[in-house]
């Protein structure tokens, strides 16, 4: 790519990401995704870091201002009113101060935080900003492998397509096909008002990913439950991959700012889960 073909690039990258700031967060598009969504805020910061690196750091603190107190971040922040997307708050009812929705998105947070520390061109900032963050991401993966792997065995699962940030993908077509479709509420669809129905999942898909999302809000959103209820359950290698790298970054993070023990215990996970995914071919 030739300078002009880079500069180029650079500008239109800016202008997407200038267009779908809200402040303190950015929202993936407007119309189709107009709230802030967990992995895309983390990934986004990496961009944000090379114009601006406090509203970089931002991005990430917004997000995980909005942590649960068990430790989960959920996969959506609704910090505004926005009626053209489903689902929305109203039928979540999580229960949260903030609206959030009651499921996760891959661990980039801990790669993302540590990139930007490691980028950064004020490395007192850097460490300033990042020091708070360690304990909430750290949080955060204790959640997983208390949560999402209750037999301890290193892997964690997911328990809705939407966990896994390949929300249509084929992968889960078999375990989908187990996820009841009956009872669930009457409801109408904004992501067709946005997309090509071609491109998104089929009626029968989103009747399924209802059904889940109806029956974890019976539950009372209580993650000591959820796992074990949802009859969709799936230890996808791409999820746990990041997962264990977000450990290992987060661990080598944590030495280079002083905390030895969180630094210690999410280099035992990630040496529990390379353990664990090695099995998955044996």
């Amino acid at each position: 790519m030739d300078p002009a073909e880079r500069a180029t690039l650079v500008e239109n990258a800016q202008a997407i990401l200038r267009e779908n700031d809200r402040g303190g967060y950015t929202v993936p598009t407007r119309g189709l995704y107009p709230f802030q969504w967990n992995w895309d805020s983390c990934l986004t910061a990496l961009g944000l870091g090379h114009q601006d690196e406090d509203r970089a750091w931002r991005e990430i603190e917004t997000l995980l201002a909005h942590q649960w107190p068990d430790g989960m971040v959920p996969h959506i922040v609704f910090h505004v009113p926005d009626d053209g997307y489903f689902p929305g708050p109203e039928i979540w009812r999580t229960n949260r101060p903030v609206p959030t929705s009651g499921i996760t998105q891959p661990a980039v947070a801990g790669f993302a935080v540590r990139r930007l520390f490691e980028r950064a061109r004020d490395p007192a900032m850097a460490a300033e900003r990042a020091r708070p963050l360690l304990a909430a991401i750290d949080r955060w993966h204790q959640w997983f492998f208390a949560h999402r792997d209750p037999a301890g065995e290193g892997l964690v699962a997911i328990i809705h397509p939407w966990e896994s940030g390949r929300d249509n993908s084929i992968d889960w077509d078999e375990a989908l096909a187990r996820v009841p479709t009956d009872g669930i509420e009457p409801y109408t669809r904004r992501d067709l008002q946005h997309a090509d129905a071609a491109h998104r999942p089929t009626n029968a898909e989103y009747d399924r990913f209802v059904w889940l999302l109806e029956r974890f809000r019976g539950l009372g959103w209580d993650n000591a439950r959820l796992h074990d209820d949802s009859p969709f359950q799936v230890v996808d290698p791409g999820f746990n991959a990041i997962l264990i790298r977000s450990c290992r970054d987060l661990a080598v993070l944590a030495e280079r700012l002083g905390d030895a023990k969180l630094a210690a215990r999410n280099h035992a996970f990630a040496e529990h889960g390379l353990v664990a995914m090695a099995g998955l071919w044996s």
